[in-house]
């Protein structure tokens, strides 16, 4: 049937409408995917353009040369040195445990090496690189690089290490380096990026971790461009990051290696100070450690062997050891008691060689007694009973105040782990503390360092340097950061009577240049360098009655860990004073003969920058000393190696 051209009209409007609804309709799509693809291509192209980056381009952090630790001379004593070492990056190599097979066949790897480093990429987020194997050879790093197309993920890489050149001789003082643990990052509330990168070393103890922010440095970066399956192909960019400050101690390098080997086998320490500014010049405990097995990763019977041993290595007794000063305190007692006005300068006291006290008897070291004594008799003799008596006029917290005044029962800030306050007690402490009143027998043994008295030997470097110069002197071991010179605090006055303290520095000098001093046998022949000190013993423990009754009426007959400890401070020269010196050899049994010694050589050293002439020592000690120098393992200038000493 044939339509009509109304019918043929109607049609082809509606074609029309459809065909127009339809172009609009693809126009429309058309402008959204023309304004998509603007918008993609040229408003988010930077965004866009770094994605795809992403998938060819790695950006990866370049650890900062650690900070260089040096002696007052210059001296490095903490340094870095070339590490190769082997590093794996989860998202590159696919297989990791193929990866690490294949590498086993070119280098040794132990299955522990393997465990841990499996272990610490199931912890670190896929992209960081961790550490396979370290301390390489040449050799082997060659090896790796030449079978890299067949390593993805792998790379050997050149990184620095520490090293302590000097062994043991700064074990105590630098401290060490360490990987980062997790209780490291726990303590930290926003941790350094360098931080999270496996094994990443930081400061342990000592200097090394109390200036860790600032000998740590701040990291680099650098851009590497790597293929589908994770190999890299080559380095894109790099941008150096900032090396750690240089450091400058105050230690002297010479002076502190002849102290150490001094010491020798003995578990002592040795503090040397300059009497002017402060300056730690020597600051020794023995036996010591060699930081660098740490820095390696110690064994598990190297450590067994340094926590069994009874003389303690890993101690740094110069500022941890607190012990019963003993007579070396006297010159705390004496002070405060012609401050007190409770004593004169002349007034004498009659020692028998005991005191009573509050039913108590109280022995003089000496037997038979001193006689009748004064002041300088007194501290050149170390007579007990003086100070007994003066004491109970004095009374404990006048005492304590002068110790106070004078560095002790204090923690003297320094960047040193572990730094000890020793104890000062007076009648408040101990109610607090035993919840007792304090009692004049407690005054009794304060006043000759026994009691609850306790002291460091840097404190007791510090007591006798202030005694020396007048002044409130403190102790400095940061010379110089980045070569700018750290505050030096001389100290203000004491304020204390000078007739006073020269009568002290005059008993302190009999002490050991009078024949009646106790430490006249260590005394210095060259009358321009002559020293002044006190002599001090330490009672560990009393010989009880049943030891008594089996024959044990010394101190050497005791096991040695119960033995009493001996102490000497001094400074020289006497007249005009430069170093202050601080010994403290435990189990010793007696200061005058195995404190005294090792602070008149020290001393001897300190002055004359080296080994003395043997015309410094009293004529019928030359031939001993000669043969004990020849004993001492010491390091020649030119050879600073590990595990070796030098003078």
């Amino acid at each position: 049937m044939r339509r009509s051209q109304k019918d043929t009209d109607e049609s082809a409007r509606r074609i029309t409408r459809r065909a127009l609804l339809l172009g609009g309709a693809q126009a429309a799509v058309v402008a959204a995917l023309g304004l998509r693809l603007r918008h993609m291509q040229v408003e988010e192209a930077d965004q866009y353009r770094l994605l795809a980056e992403e998938n060819r381009i790695n950006i990866r952090l370049i650890p900062p040369a650690r900070g260089l630790i040096h002696d007052r001379n210059g001296v490095i004593v903490a340094g870095n040195e070339q590490n190769y070492r082997v590093v794996i990056v989860r998202e590159d190599a696919g297989d990791v445990e193929e990866a690490l097979a294949r590498l086993r066949k070119l280098i040794h790897l132990t299955q522990e090496d393997v465990d841990r480093t499996l272990r610490e990429l199931s912890r670190r987020s896929a992209f960081v690189p961790i550490t396979v194997a370290e301390r390489l050879s040449w050799e082997d790093l060659a090896r790796v690089a030449a079978n890299a197309p067949a390593l993805p993920g792998v790379t050997p890489e050149v990184g620095l290490s520490r090293h302590y050149p000097f062994g043991g001789d700064y074990a105590h003082v630098v401290g060490y380096v360490g990987p980062v643990s997790e209780s490291d990052l726990a303590q930290l509330e926003t941790p350094d990026p360098l931080l999270q990168i496996p094994r990443f070393q930081i400061g342990k103890v000592g200097v090394e971790t109390r200036l860790e922010d600032a000998l740590r440095g701040k990291a680099g970066s650098r851009r590497i461009e790597v293929n589908a399956v994770g190999r890299v192909m080559r380095e894109l960019d790099r941008q150096e990051g900032e090396p750690g400050a240089s450091v400058q101690l105050t230690v002297d390098d010479r002076l502190q290696n002849y102290v150490q080997a001094r010491l020798g086998g003995e578990s002592a320490a040795c503090v040397v100070m300059d009497v002017d500014n402060g300056d730690i010049l020597a600051i020794s405990s023995a036996p010591s450690f060699d930081p660098n097995l740490f820095v390696r990763g110690i064994g598990v019977a190297d450590y067994r062997a340094l926590m069994d041993n009874d003389h303690r290595p890993l101690a740094n007794k110069t500022v941890q050891g607190a012990y019963p000063p003993g007579s070396t305190y006297k010159m705390v007692t004496a002070l405060a008691a012609l401050e007190a006005g409770v004593v004169g300068l002349n007034d004498t006291v009659y020692c028998p060689g005991y005191m009573d006290v509050a039913g108590r008897r109280f022995h003089c070291w000496k037997r038979g007694g001193h006689g009748r004594v004064a002041l300088v008799a007194a501290l050149a003799e170390s007579c007990d009973c003086y100070f007994y008596d003066v004491a109970q006029r004095c009374g404990i917290d006048r005492i304590a105040e002068m110790s106070v005044r004078l560095g002790l029962g204090q923690r003297h800030e320094l960047p040193m782990s572990a730094i000890s306050e020793g104890l000062n007690p007076n009648r408040q402490w101990k109610r607090e503390r035993h919840g007792q009143e304090w009692r004049v027998g407690d005054t009794v043994n304060a006043s000759i360092g026994q009691g609850y008295v306790l002291s460091t030997p840097l404190q007791l470097a510090v007591m006798t340097a202030r005694l020396a110069s007048g002044r409130a002197v403190s102790p400095r071991l940061i010379k110089a950061i980045n070569g700018v010179e750290q505050p030096v605090n001389p100290g203000e006055p004491l304020g204390l009577n000078p007739d006073f303290m020269r009568e002290i520095r005059r008993g302190m000098s009999a002490t050991v240049n009078s024949q009646r001093g106790t430490a006249y046998s260590s005394r210095i022949e060259d009358a321009a360098m002559r020293m002044a000190g006190k002599t001090g013993t330490s009672q560990v423990r009393n010989i009880t009655a049943a030891e008594r009754a089996r024959g044990v009426v010394r101190n050497d007959q005791l096991p040695w860990n119960r033995r009493d400890h001996a102490l000497f401070v001094g400074y020289a020269p006497a007249e005009a004073p430069r170093i202050a010196v601080s010994v403290v050899v435990e189990h010793g049994m007696g200061g005058s003969t195995a404190a005294a010694p090792i602070g008149r050589d020290v001393s001897l050293f300190a002055l004359h920058r080296g080994l003395p002439p043997l015309s410094a020592y009293p004529s019928s000690q030359r031939t001993r000393i000669e043969n004990e120098r020849r004993e001492l393992s010491l390091r020649s200038p030119d050879t600073p190696q590990s595990g070796q000493t030098r003078a």
